[in-house]
């Protein structure tokens, strides 16, 4: 009877595994068919097609992985107008991925994506500017760009922005526009914005000076750090408030009240009781 039943175990084991197989074979069988499908759609000019079938070889869904062949493709689609390829394309000429890295070529296929409104390309093409890639290093150009696509939402636009107005780069120093634009990056989870708009508010630049909503927005970015780092902050934040106590409030010598947050402020912005502003 034992021999019967580890008999019947090997049976069940070798039927199971046949039909893992057969899933697997039939599962290739439909990828490859998808595939088969979109080439020829893209073979016969759909840039839509072209743009899928050059994901497929960027990511190496049922194919193998090339990066040249993704290149290819989004070069066609990109020919045909289309922003996601052109802006794409872009980012392969930046990178080097798939072709001979070339920041002027990356900025001409940015620009095409940039012209059609794309904030993404905007953004892309104003770090360019920024940095002085290809481009002559043109700081007010940068902000020009920057600026498009912070007004679509585009956050890394707005926190780049908001610095540039921090620093005076390319537009006039302003920290009120710069705190407005961190606080829309914020708003969006961007972590440097955040730290940004809680130094800010801790130096009174551009905002009024709270120390509660600079720890407010402090902690929110640290949020953004490992378990570990988060530890180790915390016990270096509250190591340095035990060597450096300080009043609540001190009168400065120009007559003006300067307060520090209390133990009640911190509990407060830790459990959220101070709203966001």
């Amino acid at each position: 009877m034992r021999a019967r039943f580890l008999s019947l175990c090997v049976v069940v084991a070798l039927v199971a595994g046949a039909l893992a197989q057969s899933a697997d074979a039939v599962k290739s069988q439909k990828i490859a068919s998808y595939v088969a499908s979109i080439k020829e759609k893209a073979v016969g000019g759909s840039a839509a097609a072209q743009i899928t079938l050059a994901g497929i070889y960027e990511q190496g869904f049922g194919v193998r992985q090339d990066y040249v062949q993704a290149a290819l493709w989004y070069r066609k689609a990109a020919k045909q107008g289309s922003v996601n390829a052109q802006n794409t394309l872009g980012s392969m000429y930046e990178d080097g991925k798939g072709v001979q890295q070339s920041f002027a070529e990356a900025a001409y296929w940015y620009r095409k994506a940039a012209m059609q409104g794309d904030a993404d390309a905007q953004d892309n093409l104003a770090n360019l500017y920024f940095n002085g890639q290809s481009l002559v290093q043109d700081y007010a150009q940068a902000a020009s760009w920057y600026r498009k696509a912070a007004e679509q939402g585009q956050a890394n636009a707005q926190v780049q922005l908001g610095r540039q107005y921090d620093s005076g780069q390319g537009v006039p120093q302003n920290y009120a526009e710069a705190a407005s634009w961190y606080r829309k990056a914020a708003e969006q989870n961007n972590a440097g914005a955040q730290y940004n708009l809680g130094y800010m508010y801790a130096q009174g630049q551009g905002v009024p000076l709270s120390n509660v909503e600079a720890y407010f927005w402090l902690n929110v970015a640290a949020a953004k750090l490992s378990p570990t780092e988060l530890s180790e902050a915390q016990q270096q934040a509250t190591k340095w408030f035990a060597e450096h106590p300080a009043p609540p409030c001190i009168q400065t010598s120009d007559q003006t009240k300067t307060c520090y947050p209390t133990a009640q402020d911190m509990e407060n912005a830790i459990n959220g009781e101070k709203k966001k502003p």
